[in-house]
């Protein structure tokens, strides 16, 4: 059972604060991995944090279980949390989310989809971000771009 599934017992839809950490991979074409979910929406590959795991070990446990790549020198970019990354899930459960964004370009492994997570996967240009990418995940994306943006000589 996994960690917030077990607080669920006992403060049923009340919020909860879930700790999680995705990462913006990144091809040779500067392309980012998106994974459509089964109720329709694109994001970023992650998830939620398990007891004693660290944000980077979460990134990578993710990205490994949802994808099958094996991420390495994944390169901290920002927390985002507070009242703007309070959801409402479909079954009524509440959370503020705190996810840790992490990007990388080291990737090795064949893509393989986890149907249980995931209905699609693929790598899609920056300048043509999908309608159906979820807004915190836009947010992490444009922020990536500003801060590459920032970084340029």
């Amino acid at each position: 059972m996994e960690y917030y599934q077990f607080l669920r017992q006992y403060v049923g839809q009340a919020p909860l604060i879930l700790p999680s950490s995705v990462v913006i991979i990144l091809n040779e074409q500067n392309e980012v991995l998106l994974q459509k979910r089964h109720e329709g929406s694109w994001g970023l590959p992650g998830g939620l944090m398990e007891l004693g795991e660290s944000f980077e070990e979460v990134a990578k446990r993710e990205v490994l279980e949802e994808t099958g790549l094996t991420v390495e020198n994944i390169t901290f970019l920002q927390v985002f949390s507070g009242s703007d990354y309070f959801l409402t899930m479909p079954n009524g459960d509440q959370l503020y989310s705190v996810t840790a964004v992490y990007y990388t370009k080291e990737v090795s492994g064949d893509l393989k989809i986890d149907y249980n997570e995931s209905i699609e996967m693929k790598y899609v240009s920056m300048d043509d971000l999908p309608s159906e990418l979820t807004a915190t995940n836009r947010t992490f994306i444009e922020t990536y771009l500003n801060h590459e943006k920032m970084n340029v000589k």
